[in-house]
């Protein structure tokens, strides 16, 4: 089952993301989840973002194992 969420555009951002979607004959809704998805893939295939994704995830790890203590 798909999850909802509410998203708040600007207007002028609204507007453009409906003329994008009418000219490529698709809903706000798959204009929204295919930049989400391309996005996604672009900062998984970068080297930064996921070497300060790993340190996080440790840091984080480290916390809540000192918290259930």
């Amino acid at each position: 089952m798909p999850k909802q969420t509410t998203v708040r555009l600007p207007d002028e951002l609204a507007d453009e993301a409906e003329a994008v979607a009418r000219v490529q004959g698709t809903s706000v809704n798959q204009l929204i989840i295919k930049s989400l998805s391309t996005e996604i893939e672009r900062v998984r295939a970068d080297d930064d973002f996921t070497t300060r994704a790993k340190t996080l995830i440790k840091r984080d790890k480290e916390l809540l194992e000192r918290l259930a203590k």
